[in-house]
C-alpha cells in the first residue's frame, strides 16, 4: 500500500510533537524534583550552622574531693618538772648492801642501802627513785650484855642519798634495822665466870668430902660455871645484806631533775 507524501509528513509531525511534549514533561518533572530537594538541603545547612553557633552547655563541674578530716588539736605539753621536794615525815624503805657484826665491826664504819620503793611528793612525782643509794655511818655498835638482854646497841646516822649520780645531803631518823642476836659462847669474860664457878665448887667439895670431895666438887663446880657462862654470855648484834632498814625524813629533801 502506498501512502501519499502529505500523509507521511503529517504523521511525522505528530510523532515529533508527541516526543517534544514528552521531553518537556520530563524536564518539568526534573526541575520540580530539584526545587523540592534544594529547600531541604538549604534547611539542613541552616540547621547545622545554627547548632554550631548556638551557645553550648557548660561542661559539668568535677565532683568535689572528699573533705579531709580536721586534725585533732595537739594535747597540751606536760609541764617540765625541774625539781621535786619530798616533805619531812616521809617514810623511806631500804635494803642493806652491807653486813654488820658487833664482834668484828665498830663505830665509824660506813655502810650503804638501796631504796626499795619510789619516794614521791604530794603530787605523785618521783623524787627519790627505787634503787637510789643511801649512805649510813655507824655511830655505836655493841653486843647484848647477857642472854636475857632484849637487844644490843646499834646506832646509824643517815649521811646522804645518791640520785642519778648526784649526792644530796638528807636529815632522817632511823626507825628500825632488821638484825639478829647471836650468842658468843664461852668468851674471855665467860671463862672468868667459869673459873669463879669452879673455885666455888672446889670449896664446896672440900667441905663435903676432903680432897676427893674437893676434886669432885671442883669438877662439878667447873661444869656449873660453864652453864652459867653460856646463860649469861654476850650476844652479838648481826646485820646481814638485804636486811630491812626504815627511816623517816626529818626535813624536806629537794631533788633537782
Amino acid at each position: 500500500m502506498t501512502r501519499s507524501i502529505p500523509a507521511v509528513l503529517a504523521l511525522l509531525a505528530l510523532v515529533a510533537c508527541g516526543k517534544g511534549a514528552g521531553d518537556k514533561t520530563a524536564a518539568a518533572d526534573s526541575l520540580n524534583r530539584d526545587l523540592q530537594l534544594a529547600p531541604a538541603e538549604s534547611t539542613m545547612a541552616l540547621s547545622d550552622t545554627a547548632m554550631a553557633n548556638a551557645p553550648q552547655p557548660a561542661p559539668a563541674a568535677p565532683a568535689p574531693a572528699p573533705a579531709k578530716p580536721k586534725p585533732k588539736p595537739a594535747a597540751p605539753a606536760a609541764p617540765v618538772i625541774t625539781s621535786v621536794t619530798i616533805p619531812a615525815g616521809t617514810v623511806v624503805h631500804l635494803a642493806s648492801n652491807d653486813s654488820l657484826h658487833s664482834r668484828h665491826d665498830q663505830a665509824g664504819k660506813i655502810i650503804t642501802a638501796n631504796v626499795t620503793q619510789d619516794v614521791k611528793d604530794a603530787k605523785g612525782n618521783i623524787g627519790i627513785p627505787a634503787g637510789a643509794v643511801v649512805t649510813f655511818k655507824v655511830v655505836a655498835l655493841e653486843p647484848a650484855k647477857s642472854k636475857s638482854a632484849k637487844d644490843g646497841t646499834l646506832t646509824l646516822s643517815v649521811q646522804d642519798v645518791s640520785v642519778n649520780g648526784k649526792s644530796i645531803n638528807i636529815a632522817a631518823n632511823v626507825d628500825s634495822v632488821e638484825h639478829t642476836l647471836q650468842g658468843q659462847g664461852v668468851t674471855a669474860g665467860g671463862a672468868a665466870r667459869v673459873g669463879g664457878g669452879a673455885a666455888a665448887g672446889a670449896i664446896g667439895g672440900k667441905i663435903i668430902g676432903g680432897k676427893t670431895g674437893a676434886i669432885i666438887g671442883g669438877i662439878a663446880g667447873a661444869a656449873a660455871g660453864t652453864a652459867v657462862a653460856v646463860q649469861t654470855a654476850d650476844r652479838d648484834v648481826v646485820v646481814t645484806p638485804g636486811a630491812s632498814i626504815v627511816i623517816t625524813l626529818s626535813s624536806d629533801v629537794t631533788v633537782q631533775k
